[in-house]
């Protein structure tokens, strides 16, 4: 189904995408791109400086949440999980036989789902033994691994311990277990605090917890709650969510026919903003530091988010797994979206592309200050150099426009900032500097 994005910023938590990923919007991606760009992207030296990293996705859940948009699997057994994996490995060897890939030392690791620790601890030895046999990541600057809480034990802890991760994300989301029931969550609070307390034993460099604002049934009290149990908990990272409901969810589906299975509401924009507002100041009197839209980190910790630097900075990243995304060689990739075509084509020694998409030199510039705007500062002596364009100038009515609206706290020669209203509502403002052809299009 077809997805547009929420250009204005009505109130109302609407059925369509919200958060801006990436630019040019997906649904310009071809599948014709693929022979015509991505392929002879593969077969091109990488451009030198350009840092790699890898991202798997592990498709399997005990359940699938309310408000997923992802590709999930909840009915797969063991010998599905096993093919699957043995699958994902023959992907990485033959990504790492091409001449864009081979050789690379890689600069950032990202285990994601689905959920990863879904894997027993075998699955999980085994898979990351047979990856690194291809091509190994000690040196990589970060290995990020995300969790659900429930499917966590203190051995499985210790082997990702091992594994050499160095962020682990904790999809708490909420503290209530109403709120969890209700928006299709498998785990519960008790589970979350026996894992946070498994994993700090286990001297994890950066625990990170999530939270998601505006769930189903979320209350003031409960919202603030959740606040202040993460607080108590003092992870080096904290990472906020608005809620949206992106077409291909269950409450997505719900609204659209009418069913009426889902009583409760999604919360409003504005109270969203206000909560992620009020958390975003509780953290900061706690110590923490607010780095992005969605990121807070405990000052003197030492966190960052390499994964997310690195990617809005325009670094190469190999996909693995179905419906993964990729960047290769200035091109824009994603795989086969089904199960049946994707292992099919791996089992035929072709890697399995389903689309593609090679932006301009202005797009990839449009994508970086876009995405670097989430930060909620930018640096246009970064684009001066790299794109050799005076951003002040190039988008003079978009900043404009954001300043008379009250958006822009600054921009000057050094930078470019937003003010913390402009910093919640991010995702809305982006659009206005697309370029005309790729607004009021479909987003994926």
């Amino acid at each position: 189904m077809t997805e547009p994005l929420r250009l204005a910023t009505v109130d109302q938590t609407d059925v369509g995408s919200y958060f801006v990923a990436n630019y040019p919007p997906f649904s310009v991606w071809t599948s014709e791109n693929v022979g015509r760009e991505a392929l002879p992207a593969l077969r091109a030296p990488a451009v030198p400086g350009v840092p790699l990293g890898l991202y798997l996705h592990i498709p399997f859940c005990r359940k699938r949440c309310h408000f997923c948009y992802f590709r999930v699997y909840t009915d797969k057994n063991s010998d599905d999980v096993a093919q699957y994996l043995d699958v994902l490995v023959r992907e990485w060897a033959l990504y790492a036989g091409s001449p864009a890939i081979a050789g690379r030392p890689l600069d950032f690791v990202y285990f994601g789902g689905g959920t990863p620790s879904f894997l027993s601890t075998t699955q999980l030895q085994r898979l990351v033994d047979r990856l690194k046999a291809i091509s190994p990541w000690d040196a990589a600057e970060e290995v990020t691994f995300e969790c659900e809480p429930g499917t966590l034990t203190a051995s499985k802890l210790a082997v990702i311990r091992g594994l050499g991760v160095t962020r682990l994300s904790l999809g708490v989301e909420n503290f209530n277990d109403e709120v969890l029931e209700l928006n299709g969550r498998a785990h519960r609070s008790p589970e979350v605090f026996r894992a946070y307390e498994q994993a700090r034993a286990l001297a994890f460099p950066q625990i990170n917890i999530d939270l998601i604002a505006g769930m189903l049934g979320e209350t003031e009290e409960n919202w603030h709650d959740s606040v202040r149990q993460t607080l108590a908990l003092q992870p080096e990272s904290v990472t906020i969510y608005q809620m949206e409901l992106p077409f291909n969810t269950t409450i997505s589906g719900d609204l659209l026919k009418g069913s009426g299975r889902f009583t409760q509401s999604v919360a409003n924009w504005p109270t969203k903003r206000r909560w992620v507002q009020e958390a975003f100041e509780a953290l900061e009197r706690a110590g923490y530091h607010v780095g992005s839209a969605y990121t807070a980190t405990r000052d003197g910790s030492q966190s960052r988010f390499v994964y997310r630097d690195r990617l809005w900075q325009g670094a190469d990243m190999v996909g693995l797994g179905v419906a993964s995304f990729g960047h290769i060689n200035g091109v824009h990739v994603q795989n086969a979206d089904t199960w049946e075509a994707y292992s099919a084509a791996i089992l035929g020694d072709e890697i399995p592309l389903r689309r593609a998409y090679r932006p301009s030199d202005e797009e990839r510039l449009i994508r970086e200050l876009v995405l670097q705007l989430k930060l909620g500062s930018i640096r246009p002596a970064y684009f001066r150099q790299k794109y050799q364009v005076n951003i002040l100038e190039r988008f003079r009515p978009q900043l404009d426009s954001l300043g008379s609206e009250g958006y822009l706290d600054a921009a000057t020669e050094d930078i470019v900032r937003l003010t913390r209203p402009g910093l919640l509502r991010v995702d809305t403002l982006l659009p206005r500097f697309f370029r005309p052809e790729h607004l009021g299009i479909r987003y994926t």
